[in-house]
């Protein structure tokens, strides 16, 4: 039944969104990224079982504000992030948190070298739901996986030190799609408690939206969509002035940088483009990377 799932609603509903969009990436021809487990997690929940999973599902291509323009984006964030984590694993960094690691399955698709250990935190529901589909496919995980219930707007740390997490060993943080949900007193108590729990040499990968309640915003094409498919992302957004998490990070002494899409649209040489002149809610949409010097 559909209410076995446990991801029909709020949060929940938008892993299942990202997890369409993956699956729509893996079968391009000219992938960002590939996730051939994604398509699964979208069969198996009754409100997302009718969602194109294939390129050639989506009638309108890539000129489809949802599953065409927001879904390359998804799959451009996929794999900055994949190639974040890569490149701190390849420094040394042995130790990876996903903080809101919905239905990514980095643990069981990336390649990783002995030694490395991947903490994933969500909620319950989410977890149950993606160790349930995962291990009806018997996949297994290339290297040390460690899951964690959590509500990442109240405390978390306790259960992540608990669970085997070492403060004094350099870290690849990553907060994929999870700081536009938080209210702003939840965003500024997760950057200090990446602060306090990060050795030198941690990092730090995270994605924002500047003036959530902007029109660009609201009148965005893509959750006018979204909302016929059931899924109200402008409801789900905290609409809260964010706080400047960069310029904390920065005054705790950490490097930051930060980005949007459209640059490393640049890069890859795909990817969603800019819209001068139309409402666009990408152009909203920043990528913050930070590291901790060495000392």
């Amino acid at each position: 039944m559909a209410g076995d799932t446990g991801v029909e609603e709020g949060v929940g509903l938008t892993a299942l969104m990202v997890a369409a969009a993956r699956a729509i990436e893996t079968h391009r021809p000219d992938a960002l990224a590939r996730d051939v487990h994604a398509e699964h997690f979208v069969r198996a929940c009754p409100a997302s079982a009718g969602w194109p999973v294939r390129p050639q599902q989506v009638p309108d291509g890539d000129a489809d504000p949802l599953w065409g323009r927001l879904g390359r984006y998804f799959g451009l964030r996929t794999r900055v992030l994949d190639d974040f984590i890569a490149e701190r694993v390849r420094a040394g960094t042995r130790q990876v948190v996903l903080l809101g690691a919905g239905l990514d399955t980095r643990a069981y698709r990336l390649d990783w070298p002995p030694g490395c250990t991947v903490f994933e935190l969500d909620q319950e529901n989410v977890l149950a739901f993606k160790g349930r589909v995962l291990g009806g496919l018997r996949a297994t995980p290339k290297t040390e996986r460690i899951a964690i219930g959590a509500d990442l707007r109240l405390e978390w740390a306790a259960a992540l030190t608990g669970a085997g997490f070492d403060p004094a060993a350099p870290t690849a943080w990553l907060a994929e799609g999870l700081l536009l949900y938080l209210p702003h007193a939840a965003e500024r108590a997760l950057i200090e408690a990446v602060d306090k729990l990060s050795a030198a040499g941690s990092a730090l990968a995270y994605e924002i939206k500047l003036s959530p309640e902007s029109a660009a915003v609201r009148e965005s094409p893509m959750y006018a969509v979204a909302r016929r498919t059931g899924i109200d992302l402008l409801a789900m957004f905290d609409m809260e002035p964010r706080p400047d998490s960069a310029g904390d990070l920065t005054a705790r002494g950490w490097r930051t940088s930060i980005h949007t899409a459209f640059d490393f649209t640049s890069h890859y040489g795909r990817g969603p483009a800019p819209q001068p002149g139309h409402p666009d809610a990408l152009a909203a949409n920043r990528w913050v990377f930070a590291t901790r010097p060495q000392r």
